[in-house]
């Protein structure tokens, strides 16, 4: 007979406590946090499902695709010339060093983060030389991920700034408007891409009263390397150069997929001027097709997107860019 373990036993519990029945008659619930009771009386029945997030929704739909050719351009995830998640030479190295340092613990941290990390990547960020940092007009915290650091500036602005207006660009992502309203802002937008130019929008921010505005920066090109944050552990290590060579083969071959994707849809007479292309830097580009057209490419050439044509650069390779110019050039001619 198969005993259940004590992880079992515990969820088990807990959903006794929950769905009002015994824990022995709750040892058939599943810790899958996509399962549901069919009983009804849960304390959480009101609850209403959120719908999935725009961006990881379309990794979602992509990973039920049994195409073999689909191609999903939704998440900006650096991808390998074959399509595979790429991780550093240079961070595999760290991690390994990592491991080895027997002189590291796993004590907790301070509630700002590690001291190091946070005082070189504001000098990273503004500059060695920064008068802001050379006047001590520079506060660093550490926290966990763009969404963390988010929520964690909002919530301090929201409580202890005398302005509550907060402009954001227009697009952004969709968890940000949430993300800042929850924290008790008021969230406004600010005109930042055009869709007539596929460019950005020069006739500025609406008004005067800008009192907080959150700018967003794309992925760097090769020039703009040197603004991104670097993990201590490669100065200590002496491996910062190491880093920034790998990144930069990492911006020009995002270049390369713009550059290739640019003249494959020339080469095909596909209507339109596909310019901003290769003006746009950085990890993603706003195509200009519409949503229908995005749904046409999804049904038809299984290539995966935002809805509003926004695709990632990254995870292109040359191999499936006439594939996705063949693709792009059917919606344009064919769907309005």
């Amino acid at each position: 007979m198969a005993y259940p373990s004590p992880t079992d036993r515990r969820i088990s519990a807990l959903a006794g406590h929950l769905s009002g029945v015994s824990p022995s008659l709750a040892m058939n619930v599943c810790a899958s946090p996509t399962s549901s009771s069919s009983r009804g009386n849960s304390v959480f029945d009101h609850l209403v499902q959120a719908p999935e997030d725009p961006i990881l929704g379309v990794t979602v739909a992509f990973n039920k695709d049994p195409s073999p050719v689909k191609l999903n351009l939704g998440v900006g995830a650096y991808r390998t010339e074959e399509g595979k998640p790429l991780v550093l030479n240079v961070v595999r190295r760290a991690e390994q060093l990592l491991v080895n340092d027997r002189s590291r613990v796993k004590e907790y941290l301070p509630i700002v983060g590690l001291a190091e990390f946070n005082k070189l990547s504001a000098k990273l960020i503004f500059g060695a030389d920064s008068p802001a940092i050379r006047e001590n007009r520079v506060t660093t915290v550490q926290c966990l991920s763009g969404t963390g650091s988010l929520r964690i500036g909002a919530e301090f602005l929201g409580k202890h700034y005398h302005q509550h207006t907060i402009y954001i660009p227009a697009p952004t992502w969709g968890n940000h408007p949430k993300i800042f309203a929850l924290a008790g802002l008021s969230v406004k937008t600010y005109r930042y891409y055009d869709p007539a130019t596929r460019g950005l929008n020069f006739q500025g921010p609406p008004g005067n009263n800008l009192s907080n505005i959150i700018s967003f920066k794309t992925h760097p090109s090769s020039n703009s390397i040197s603004k991104l944050m670097a993990l201590p552990y490669f100065y200590f290590r002496g491996m910062y150069n190491e880093w920034t060579i790998e990144l930069k083969a990492m911006a020009d071959r995002i270049i390369s997929m713009r550059r290739q994707l640019f003249d494959a849809l020339r080469a095909r007479g596909t209507p339109g001027d596909w310019s901003h292309i290769i003006k746009q830097i950085g990890m993603f580009t706003f195509t200009g097709v519409n949503s229908k057209q995005v749904a046409f490419m999804t049904e038809e050439y299984h290539i995966y997107m935002t809805s509003d044509g926004r695709i990632s650069m990254a995870g292109l390779s040359a191999k499936r860019v006439p594939h996705l110019a063949d693709a792009i050039h059917a919606a344009i001619t064919r769907v309005s």
